[in-house]
């Protein structure tokens, strides 16, 4: 359906159409789940160098493995504890340009060398994380963040 080779222009024009593909992709399908595995699998193919895309949900005061696409990942992260857990207490997208050097960081995946966090708030209150991995140090932009954040919002309209 889509391929990396059909984005064009500017990485900031690349996520507004990424962005617009995944509001077309969800239009009128509210579940939850399918929409966060659909999100997953499109960054999924429009990111490179990535090793592991998708979302962890808040349950009973935790974050707990959501849809996503890579090798088998951490099933709970306690608020306040790694990068996803900071982003969820913060309350803001954290981008990691070494997770090794990050105070607390868990290690699901040994390949992984930086990572963004972007939490998912609806009504205010954090209902979960979208956690992208890269085996590159230093693979998020601030033009990459930007995007992500606005992917992010364009997904919370469908969830």
């Amino acid at each position: 359906m889509f391929s990396k080779l059909n984005y064009t222009g500017t990485i900031t024009e690349q996520y507004q159409l990424v962005s617009k593909q995944l509001d077309a992709l969800l239009d009128g399908e509210k579940d939850m789940i399918a929409n966060l595995s659909n999100a997953s699998a499109l960054l999924n193919q429009f990111l490179d160098q990535i090793n592991w895309v998708g979302f962890y949900l808040m349950k009973d005061g935790e974050l707990v493995l959501g849809p996503f696409q890579g090798l088998p990942a951490c099933v709970r992260i306690p608020v306040g504890r790694g990068v996803c857990g900071s982003a969820v207490e913060q309350q803001h997208t954290l981008v990691v340009d070494d997770v090794h050097a990050f105070p607390g960081h868990i290690a699901c995946d040994a390949a992984s060398k930086s990572e963004i966090v972007i939490p998912l708030i609806k009504n205010n209150a954090v209902i979960g994380v979208l956690d992208i991995d890269s085996p590159i140090v230093s693979r998020f932009t601030a033009e990459d963040q930007k995007g992500l954040e606005l992917f992010v919002h364009t997904l919370l309209r469908h969830i």
